[in-house]
């Protein structure tokens, strides 16, 4: 779908992402996952780790029996062909007859097919990749499929001969982003190079072998570009975009020559996403009231905006979230004013008997299923969120026909334990109602310890995928919050709008108007009370931290990004340019440095009573580096030292810890064992910090 310019501080994700898994699946089955780790201990460079181990070696046991109970869950890697159904498992990818459901898989390609280059023999192996994505050719005659490393941030593209009984590499690409094909013989791909894309290429298969050429050469280097194909497999495109603009060119995959063609220039502050229906452009656009989202159509003869011709506009409070077009139908995933999930279905023959269809008021996420080479006009997709797993449904819109996975449509499959989940509204400093999803298994008091999640930046949403821990947790008796703050996306452009630049402390305001809304409501208290974030969701916990420290007893932060005044201030970092759209140019404006000045976390330690914190970095993040989270942490702990050895202090001194690993990633690990290290150590630390006994026994206070 869409693609904004990629975030610094995320890994890539499309603003209106079209997955083919869950990102929880990549971690939860280790079937999909390596079980052996590749890594080194890097536990001497962690000092503070040491009082854990006991109670990390005890949530570790139990997240493995936790994972396990997931692990059955629906296969998201699946891939529909014309005549066999391909997925992953393992090291390899499998695929199997269609029509004979009792037959053995295939076995299409494993990983030590890879060639390994001179220079990564020592580190490269089957044990060294680990399966991404795959792509069919539309008569199955070929499949290419991405592999990534645990060193490396980009990937590589493997290309497989299909025949009856023998599958052949035909060969690799280095560095490929996105692929998509084009016909059975026609390969466009993306190449990233440090942290950008700027750059299509088409790959040709010939019987005498194979050629490559540049297609398409982005000069601009605050645009990211990606390729895509739409629903009905007739038009691919390659969307150039920064967090501000889109440029989009076609390529007709039935006309010779296969050549792109301008849909519609940049222009500043237009955004745009392009599907195909009967040679026509259904467009999302923010050409709405507000510069929002809605739909507009164009012929695919004509496809400037000049020709642009209004489909539908969301009613007032209501966000467009996502588009999928299916046969004569337009479906839109949007957000309404409640924060609430719905599904609006637009006949493209007669927009105006558009309907809406309700989903389950715990729904906090949808996933669209990739379709199939042979897609027969249903709409499948997936709802979950932190405390449900994904559960599928199927609408079948000429109908008006929404069916569950599940006998009872109104609750998830594997729900031992009753989770509710309650959409609230905190008031922020200037009267903004901000939205907030609370999700717990008892009823919360006082004495509920309260796990908080944020992010505000990018015009992202906070994750809200399924995650195993976040459910024993609340299998533990605590809550989740999740704070949609001003800067992320949840309630539309405007709302990431008004918390740019100079706009930032708006979301820190919104961020402490929302842990005030769940206190005043009777949900924890501030000793019971801990923080999450990851990358840019750092910064309104740690500007929080700094204005605000007695409302939080400790915080987790993943690749968190802590340092922005000198981040933004170095033109030579990967991606700072581009990031000035959003946090601001302290060099050429003064009002854009007083800004970042004013909240950033590493510029406004004191000495005070800080939270006790768990940060985790690697080593070779190019997108949070290190050496900023190691400076944040040691200007923190001078301050701790400082405020402490003033004056006796009754209350413990808060620990900052820093858990470094090596890797080039980003949020999360590659490595399934490195993964549960991680998460069991988070659990640890929140048990030890907020006082809590293990689960073991009945939760109660523990005297420090």
């Amino acid at each position: 779908m869409a693609v904004l310019a990629v975030p610094r501080f995320i890994t890539f994700r499309s603003h209106f992402s079209k997955r083919c898994y869950f990102p929880w699946m990549q971690r939860v089955t280790p079937s999909v996952r390596r079980h052996h780790s590749t890594y080194t201990s890097v536990d001497h460079l962690n000092p503070g780790l040491e009082r854990y181990k006991d109670l990390q070696a005890y949530f570790k046991r139990h997240l493995k029996a936790t994972y396990s109970r997931f692990s059955n869950t629906l296969d998201y890697s699946e891939v529909y062909g014309r005549h066999h159904v391909y997925f992953i498992e393992g090291n390899s990818i499998y695929r199997m007859d269609k029509t004979q459901c009792e037959s053995q898989p295939e076995k299409v390609f494993h990983l030590g097919q890879i060639p390994a280059r001179e220079e990564e023999e020592e580190e490269t192996g089957p044990e060294a990749w680990t399966l991404q994505r795959i792509r069919l050719s539309p008569l199955e005659r070929h499949l290419a499929a991405t592999v990534k490393t645990h060193y490396k941030e980009a990937l590589r593209c493997v290309v497989v001969k299909l025949g009856q009984r023998s599958f052949s590499v035909v060969l690799t690409l280095d560095d490929v982003f996105s692929f998509e094909w084009a016909t059975d013989e026609v390969l466009f791909y993306t190449v990233q190079e440090g942290l950008q894309c700027h750059r299509v290429y088409r790959l040709d298969l010939t019987p005498r072998g194979s050629t490559i050429r540049s297609v398409y050469e982005e000069s601009q280097p605050d645009v990211f570009v990606e390729v895509a194909l739409s629903r009905d497999r007739q038009l691919l495109t390659i969307n150039s975009n920064n967090r501000t603009s889109s440029e989009v060119l076609l390529v007709d995959v039935s006309a010779p020559g296969l050549e792109p063609v301008m849909f519609q220039p940049r222009q500043t502050e237009l955004l745009y996403h392009v599907e195909h229906w009967k040679r026509n452009l259904i467009i999302l656009a923010n050409t709405g009231p507000g510069q929002e989202y809605q739909v507009v159509k164009a012929p695919l003869s004509e496809p400037s905006m000049w020709s642009w011709e209004s489909v539908f506009t969301p009613r007032a409070g209501t966000v467009l979230k996502d588009m999928d077009v299916v046969e004569d139908h337009c479906v839109l995933v949007a957000q309404t004013s409640a924060n609430e999930l719905e599904l609006i279905v637009i006949p493209l023959t007669q927009p105006r008997q558009a309907y809406t269809l309700q989903l389950p008021s715990w729904a906090c996420t949808v996933e669209s299923k990739r379709p199939g080479l042979a897609d027969q006009g249903v709409f499948e997709f997936f709802i979950s969120s932190p405390a449900h797993p994904p559960v599928s449904y199927c609408l079948y819109p000429e109908e008006g026909l929404l069916l569950s996975g599940t006998d009872d449509a109104s609750a998830p499959k594997n729900q031992e334990s009753p989770v509710t989940t309650t959409r609230l509204k905190a008031c922020s400093q200037d009267g903004t109602l901000v939205p907030l999803t609370l999700l717990h298994g008892v009823k919360c008091s006082k004495q509920t310890p309260l796990l908080v999640h944020v992010y505000g930046a990018y015009g992202r949403d906070v994750n809200m995928d399924f995650c195993p821990e976040k459910r024993l947790l609340l299998e533990k008796g605590w809550a989740l919050a999740y704070c949609h703050i001003r800067g992320g996306g949840e309630r539309g452009l405007a709302w990431q709008r008004q918390a740019r630049v100079e706009g930032k402390l708006k979301g820190i305001e919104d961020l402490q108007a929302c842990l005030h809304h769940l206190f005043s409501s009777g949900v924890s208290s501030p000793s019971l009370t801990a923080l999450a974030a990851c990358s840019a969701g750092a910064v309104p916990v740690g500007a929080l931290c700094n204005s605000r420290p007695d409302m939080m007893q400790a915080a987790v932060l993943q690749s968190p990004f802590l340092d922005v005044l000198q981040t933004m201030d170095d033109a030579e970092l990967p991606l700072t340019v581009e990031d000035r759209e959003e946090w601001g140019d302290p060099i050429g404006n003064p009002k854009h440095r007083l800004a970042i000045a004013s909240y950033c976390p590493v510029h406004n330690i004191t000495p005070q009573r800080y939270p006790s914190m768990l940060l985790t970095a690697y080593s070779g993040d190019s997108r949070a580096p290190l050496a900023g989270v190691l400076k944040y942490s040691e200007k923190l702990k001078e301050a701790v030292q400082a405020h402490f050895s003033m004056a006796a202090k009754l209350e413990p001194e808060p620990n900052i810890v820093v858990n470094i690993k090596h890797g080039e990633n980003h949020l999360e690990a590659d490595d399934w064992e490195m993964t549960l290290e991680e998460e069991a150590l988070k659990l640890a630390f929140l048990y030890k910090e907020l006082g809590l006994d293990p689960p073991r026994s009945s939760r109660r206070r523990r005297k420090r």
